[in-house]
């Protein structure tokens, strides 16, 4: 990969789709396909540390989904307990100084689940050679409205002037103000599902026809060469 002379993007952002149809694909339960979906995450991580990526933006949990089947739910929360527990306890975390974040509503989600959330923050806020951002109960459209609820309020005490309202200071008042140059979905879906419509304005996107779970470091690889072959233009 470093010889071929593929631009690796500093941010990348990923929307983990198909794990689901992957796990009827093999006759099971839609819902166990998460468990493949979540170690495949593990794998992700040692990619982008090999390749070169400084951040990871994974779409994990939207706000839809807390309308899926009580028993997806209740078997989804028993894997993100879990899964976040473990990282809690990853020595990785110090050793490569990752920052971990949870952009979106998370205090819709048990309270255990906010706990392990806001302790791998609070453990891993001073770190900075990699930045691992986690899309739980998020939705581009209700990032908006929160970002504008936030600087409402600053108008409303008189720390902001309406008149000094701009892009900046509405990017600051986002989940997350870092733009990812690329963007890949699974799955095979071509739209971009309420994901980062503030941030993903001048992202690339790669779509791919593999299921999450199936997705390689190949895939990884492609993705990236795809994207350095591009000629992103921002609007010139």
């Amino acid at each position: 990969m470093e010889n071929s002379g593929s631009k690796v993007p500093r941010h990348i952002a990923i929307v983990l789709d198909g794990n689901r149809r992957f796990a009827k694909r093999l006759m099971l339960k839609p819902f166990m396909g998460h468990e493949w979906g979540a170690k495949k995450v593990e794998m992700l991580l040692e990619w982008c540390k090999e390749l070169g990526v400084q951040e990871l933006t994974l779409y994990s949990f939207s706000i839809e989904n807390f309308n899926r089947p009580k028993e997806e739910f209740d078997y989804l929360i028993g894997i993100f307990k879990k899964e976040f527990s473990k990282l809690l306890l990853d020595k990785r975390l110090d050793k490569e100084q990752i920052r971990v974040n949870f952009i979106g509503r998370i205090s819709m989600f048990p309270e255990e689940v906010q706990h392990i959330m806001q302790q791998l923050m609070k453990n891993t806020r001073n770190h900075g050679k990699f930045i691992l951002n986690f899309a739980m109960a998020y939705g581009g459209r209700a990032e908006v409205i929160d970002a504008v609820r936030k600087i409402g309020e600053q108008v409303k005490q008189g720390t902001i002037a309406v008149d000094a309202i701009n892009e900046e200071v509405f990017g600051r008042n986002l989940y997350m103000n870092d733009e990812p140059e690329l963007i890949i979905r699974t799955g095979g879906e071509r739209r971009t599902s309420n994901f980062l419509i503030w941030q993903s304005h001048y992202s690339e996107w790669v779509f791919l026809e593999k299921m999450w779970p199936e997705f390689e470091k190949e895939d990884f690889v492609n993705c990236i060469e795809e994207y350095s072959r591009r000629e992103r233009r921002f609007g010139r």
